[in-house]
């Protein structure tokens, strides 16, 4: 076999392959989102310039801003057991981070200083009134470097199993861009993302770290979160790459030092919680902390009552 002929078969074998990833792609995609769990009727959508985000708006009173993990998997959806009963009392709104859930996912690298910026502009334009904010996990930062660039937007800030204060200040490593490059490759990079989210790696996550008693999980839950990971297929990714390459992060020391009112609630089976709450409080000795009991990194999940028990005391 000549050369020309051996280049041939390659370039058509590589072809083949690259076609085999594209198939498998869409059909991990389809197969997540058939269900359209996270589908919301009452939901609006703010005309943001860096795209359209998603939100809804429920209840009557002072305005409650819910802001769900920054991870691809995450959205709104994960704060459905507590939003009516917030919305007693309140104007409740939560919002699908741009990149993820419902919202646009434009082809960017995503930053804590580009979600500041959404974040602000969403209260100026659309709450137009001074907020508290719940936070879960690692939009603590969001929250955190929101409130210090703009704090006449914020009262009362509230971080639901926080990302620590050293955690958050980790910027991107030496091997960062070359995983960004791998991500970004067509086909490829969708493919290595696929296998890094897979629902069998969130149910592990589900039953080892998120949730406490693993037999009380609804399958709903666990098929809302795996949904929302591919919901636009390819632009699922640019999240989860710009996470994983450390470019969410921010020096959140001084932030922590200067706001007044923040709270911090940990579920109380959560191993690190003690010892984050304890790296802010040696920051600022004035935050409030409170755990729930029976509950990991999900406690508006798994204990919603005992949950809205503690905000409806942080709030009042």
């Amino acid at each position: 076999m000549n050369k020309c002929r051996k280049l041939g078969f390659a370039v058509a074998a590589c072809g083949a392959s690259i076609t085999a990833l594209h198939l498998i792609n869409k059909k991990i995609a389809k197969t997540a989102t058939q269900k359209d769990i996270t589908a919301n009727s009452d939901e609006l959508v703010y005309e943001w310039k860096f795209g359209k985000v998603a939100y809804t708006k429920s209840g009557k009173g002072s305005p409650v801003l819910l802001l769900h993990d920054l991870s691809p998997e995450a959205s709104s959806y994960e704060w459905k057991r507590i939003k009516k009963a917030l919305a007693e009392n309140h104007t409740v709104y939560t919002i699908d981070l741009l990149g993820c859930g419902h919202s646009e996912k434009p082809d960017i690298i995503y930053t804590i200083y580009m979600y500041t910026q959404l974040l602000n502009d969403f209260i100026l334009n659309v709450i137009n009134k001074r907020v508290d904010i719940i936070t879960s996990k690692d939009s603590s930062t969001i929250a955190l470097m929101s409130a210090i660039s703009n704090p006449l937007a914020y009262d009362n800030i509230v971080l639901i199993n926080p990302q620590s204060p050293m955690d958050a200040k980790k910027g991107p490593d030496h091997y960062s861009r070359y995983r960004k490059c791998m991500l970004n490759i067509p086909v490829i990079g969708t493919f290595i993302y696929n296998m890094c989210v897979r629902r069998d790696f969130f149910e592990r996550d589900f039953t080892s770290k998120n949730f406490y008693n693993k037999h009380y999980i609804n399958k709903e839950w666990l098929e809302a979160f795996n949904e929302t990971a591919h919901i636009g297929g390819a632009k699922a990714k640019y999240v989860y790459l710009s996470k994983d390459c450390g470019y969410t992060t921010a020096e959140i020391s001084r932030a922590v030092k200067t706001l007044n009112k923040i709270s911090i609630i940990n579920g109380k089976e959560n191993a690190s919680g003690k010892d984050i709450a304890q790296q802010f409080l040696n920051i600022n000795p004035t935050i409030s902390t409170y755990q729930v009991t029976n509950s990991k990194l999900l406690p508006q999940l798994e204990q919603p009552l005992e949950l809205n028990k503690i905000l409806k005391k942080i709030l009042k």
